[in-house]
C-alpha cells in the first residue's frame, strides 16, 4: 500500500469511529427524552385519584412503574416530542471533533 492508501483507510475508520460516536449520542439523547416523558406519565398518574375498596398494592405500584417506564421508551423511540433530536443537535455542535 502506498501513503495515499494508508492515508485514505485512516480518514475512513475516523469516519467509520465519528459514526459511531453519532449513534451513542443520540441513543443518549433519546434515553435522556425517555426519562423526561417517565417522569411526565409519573406526575400525570399521580393527579388521577385512586378509587375503589382497596389501595394500590405495592406490587401493582412497581408493575405501572415499569409499565409507565416502558410507554416512555416506546414514545421516545417514535420519535417523541422532538427533545432527543434537539437535544442531539445541541451536543453534537458542542462535540469537539475527535483527534487521533
Amino acid at each position: 500500500m502506498n501513503n495515499s492508501e494508508n492515508s485514505f483507510a485512516e480518514i475512513l475508520n475516523k469516519v467509520e469511529k465519528g459514526k459511531e460516536d453519532d449513534a451513542k449520542l443520540m441513543d443518549a439523547s433519546q434515553q435522556l427524552e425517555s426519562v423526561f416523558i417517565h417522569q411526565m406519565i409519573s406526575q400525570m398518574r399521580a393527579t388521577i385519584p385512586e378509587g375503589g375498596l382497596l389501595g394500590k398494592s405495592q406490587g401493582e405500584e412497581i408493575f405501572q412503574d415499569m409499565l409507565d417506564e416502558k410507554y416512555a421508551e416506546n414514545i421516545s423511540k417514535a420519535g417523541g416530542m422532538g427533545l432527543a433530536k434537539i437535544l442531539y443537535d445541541q451536543l453534537a455542535a458542542k462535540t469537539p471533533p475527535l483527534k487521533d
